[in-house]
């Protein structure tokens, strides 16, 4: 019988319990024991692992580095998914696999490529691959400009963070002055810009955004999965229309992802994507980690998570073509148990080799996406 394989995923997105359940119903039926690790008590994925820990709060980058070594010692850890201080925990990829730890994560050289959007788009435009115009800016003077210039080649203007994630911070500049307009409905990313010029001067301090036009649908995010000898093994398009969700293997998506993660090291689990400029795919972001909506791809035929655990333990599964693409789907929330503590309850014996399936639980539930048919 196979070993047991034991993987630990560090203060990940709510999402990644389906991650979770993937692993458990691999192919292979081969028994996966998790450990998760959340500044929140109340995470989902903490009550979906088999053992739970809550992580220590003001951990310099090297100190939290020192803290998963440990971590990956105690908990007898073949493979660790690390999504809070990457670029830390890659750099020390010899020192991981000292302890016998597999790191499922890019090259240190690819994470700093990739941490900053502008030196992003620097690199995959020196490739060919195509990027939209975008002024970075620190000053309310520098927005203005860049807005002023766009609007007059007949653009709408959005800015963002010029290193961030899952969309934090992103607005769509109008000029229309604020009002009851802006109360109504739900909250949206539109903003004035003389409310942000006003905010910026009463700050007194620079920021670090990148201005852009609006961006046109479909959004296409590349999930892809590539080994340390930066060939590809899968790509895959998941597309977003509003609620309409639908997998894709168009080359016009599935190329330019293939140039960026085999060209600049982007091993293991990614997503690259896109959306429309001027009638073309240009690049909006690439994410050197699994996307939260991975799990998807099932609607596909394809496991994705066990496919990249298998090539972190070289256990290469070789080209993965998905069998099928699933039907346009939309995703809805449902319930998710929790733990009935607030704090983790610890296994404390050596953890058996048995089958792996999600234990039943009394606890109270918190939404998590499901996908549906439409």
């Amino acid at each position: 019988m196979a070993s047991r394989v034991r993987v630990w995923l560090n203060r990940t997105y709510a999402e990644n319990v389906f991650f979770m359940d993937q692993l458990r119903r691999n192919p292979g039926d081969r028994a996966v024991e998790i450990h998760a690790t959340h500044g929140d008590p109340d995470s989902p994925v903490l009550a979906a692992a088999d053992t739970a820990e809550l992580e220590p709060e003001g951990l310099s980058p090297a100190a939290y580095v020192e803290y998963a070594l440990a971590q990956c010692a105690r908990r007898g850890i073949d493979v660790f998914v690390p999504r809070l201080h990457q670029a830390a925990i890659v750099s020390h990829r010899a020192d991981f696999e000292a302890v016998g730890t597999a790191l499922l994560a890019p090259t240190p050289q690819a994470v700093a490529v990739f941490e900053d959007k502008a030196t992003a788009y620097e690199a995959v435009r020196s490739i060919g691959v195509p990027v939209p115009p975008w002024w970075r800016v620190r000053t309310g003077e520098e927005l203005r400009t860049a807005v002023e210039e766009l609007e007059g080649a007949g653009q709408r203007a959005c800015f963002k963070p010029a290193s961030g994630a899952g969309g934090v911070g992103f607005r769509i500049v109008t000029r229309a002055p604020f009002s009851l307009l802006h109360l109504s409905g739900f909250p949206g990313p539109h903003v004035p810009l003389d409310l942000v010029l006003r905010a910026l001067e009463q700050a007194g301090e620079a920021v670090d955004w990148l201005v852009m036009p609006v961006l046109e649908q479909p959004e296409v995010s590349v999930d892809c999965l590539t080994g340390p000898d930066n060939r590809i093994r899968l790509a895959v398009g998941r597309t977003k229309n509003g609620r309409r969700r639908g997998f894709t293997l168009h080359e016009q998506w599935l190329e330019p992802a293939r140039r960026i993660v085999e060209g600049f090291g982007v091993h293991h689990l990614s997503n690259i994507q896109f959306r429309m400029y001027e009638g073309r795919p240009v690049l909006l972001d690439v994410n050197t980690r699994p996307a939260g909506g991975l799990h998807q791809l099932s609607q596909c035929g394809v496991n994705a998570p066990w496919a990249a655990v298998r090539l972190a333990l070289g256990d290469d599964p070789g080209e993965i073509v998905p069998p099928f693409l699933g039907p346009d789907y939309t995703v809805v929330a449902a319930p998710r148990p929790l733990r009935p503590v607030p704090i983790p309850q610890q296994r404390t014996e050596e953890p058996t080799v048995r089958p792996a399936a999600p234990a039943a639980s009394t606890a109270r539930a918190v939404g998590a996406a499901e996908v549906l048919p439409l």
